[in-house]
């Protein structure tokens, strides 16, 4: 699994853009981004980078667009799995665990998770 290296701010962008569904320009992203209080210069800068780290796709029009190269669920996996093996030396079980004991679920969301458990475990 390759070490990805997004930043709180770079991740921001990520989030309009998922929840977009469809490519966007940096006027775009910036008109999503107006209560973080930046300026065009610094979208553009995130931009720029998320497209060279790789996790941008960039499609010219008559301006640029752009779109992730990576779903959010790929994206949360992928940052689920890291800290699993930072704290937990690797173990999923035990990061997941951590959550449950320390009561971070609602009963709903246990049911989800229990559902989750079973469809991946193929007794539905």
């Amino acid at each position: 699994m390759s070490e990805r290296s997004i930043s709180q701010a770079e991740l921001e962008v990520m989030r309009v853009l998922w929840a977009a569904g469809e490519p966007l320009s940096v006027s775009d992203i910036r008109a999503a981004l107006t209560d973080t209080g930046w300026e065009a210069s610094t979208i553009k800068t995130l931009v720029t980078r998320l497209v060279k780290k790789g996790e941008l796709v960039q499609t010219r029009r008559k301006v640029y667009y752009y779109s992730p190269a990576v779903t959010r669920e790929e994206y949360g996996s992928g940052e689920a799995r890291r800290l699993a093996e930072k704290v937990y030396g690797g173990g999923l079980a035990k990061l997941v665990a951590s959550f449950v004991e320390g009561g971070e679920f609602t009963p709903e969301e246990i049911d989800e998770l229990r559902a989750i458990l079973d469809r991946a475990r193929g007794e539905r």
